[in-house]
């Protein structure tokens, strides 16, 4: 990947993009908004049986490049008038990463817009040893488009920097939504815990190992290797340096976190299992918590109708306290 994307790359990037989300993409079920907004009956939706999900027709967006300090990212935008939700991709993703979510989110009448981090899918490398800070990318992206108040969707390493920009610009957002993530704490004895959860040579593994439960991958061979396809896709065969934090996150700094918080994780999740996600709860005695059956690391993938609905319920007022599956 070359520092400056030309046309021809740009175009043939947004080629393989189309071809990778069309050969997921079929005929979707008709998703209104009043039924993503419907509340479940005790939750039964989040803890039944897996259901396999085709990958909706994506709604129209423009796409274009941002230039920042050292870099140039890629972003798509749905546009409109209403509320705006920006999603911050994990670390095996990019702006690709959410073809479940932009038409559904979309169609229930928010503005989408999603970026690639730095490194990532059409956006160019950090320099060497200079990979950025997060946060300011984000507040960059914000600024050129215009918005002033948004709701903030950051999964696993994008939520190390959904948690950061919420703490640095609280006034901005609407709401947060923070998705099977360490969400940057640095506490020693957190950071203990979660780090002997991880044997040697766990990070060496698949990345579709390693987020995607063992339940997805027996249950849905193609939905697992059309994730595979656009991690592959993301990360263009290399790996990333991951991007900085304005400052550490220690318990002291998360306390202050005043956006209205929403944190989820599956019971399968191999990073932050529930009782890590708990752990974290405890100290945002405020925060919305939820925890989907029968699901590793990638709920908006696994789940993606549940965690659609759940999260379009959140943004409109609703509340989920602990609404584990027992």
């Amino acid at each position: 990947m070359t520092n400056s994307p030309d046309p021809g790359g740009a175009h043939r990037g947004r080629v393989a993009r189309r071809a990778v989300l069309a050969s997921a993409a079929v005929a979707a079920t008709a998703f209104t908004a009043e039924q993503a907004l419907a509340t479940p009956k005790h939750a039964e939706h989040r803890c039944g049986p897996y259901v396999p999900e085709p990958v909706p027709a994506q709604a129209p967006a423009e796409e274009g490049f941002l230039d920042v300090p050292g870099a140039r990212l890629w972003y798509w935008d749905t546009g409109g008038d209403g509320p705006a939700v920006v999603l911050v991709h994990p670390g095996s993703g990019s702006a690709l990463s959410w073809p479940y979510q932009q038409p559904v989110f979309a169609r229930a009448g928010y503005r989408v817009v999603a970026y690639s981090r730095r490194g990532h899918y059409n956006s160019t490398p950090p320099e060497p040893g200079r990979p950025g800070v997060g946060a300011d990318d984000l507040h960059a992206l914000v600024e050129h488009l215009g918005l002033r108040r948004f709701h903030l969707l950051g999964a696993a390493l994008g939520g190390y920097y959904a948690t950061d920009y919420a703490l640095r610009h609280p006034r901005r957002l609407l709401s947060l939504v923070i998705l099977s993530s360490f969400m940057g704490i640095s506490d020693p004895e957190y950071k203990r815990v979660t780090e002997q959860l991880r044997p040697p040579g766990f990070d060496a593994m698949p990345h579709d190992f390693l987020e995607l439960s063992p339940h997805y991958r027996a249950a849905n061979e193609g939905g697992a290797r059309r994730w595979k396809e656009i991690s592959d896709l993301s990360l263009g065969g290399h790996a990333v340096e991951s991007q900085e934090l304005s400052e550490p996150i220690d318990w002291t700094r998360l306390a202050t976190l005043s956006a209205r918080t929403l944190i989820i994780t599956g019971d399968a999740d191999l990073y932050l299992p529930p009782p890590v996600l708990r752990v974290v709860a405890a100290h945002l005695p405020a925060a919305d918590t939820l925890v989907y059956h029968r699901c590793g690391h990638s709920a908006n993938w696994e789940r993606p109708a549940d965690f659609n609905r759940d999260v379009l319920r959140f943004w409109s007022g609703a509340r989920f306290r602990d609404e584990s599956c027992r």
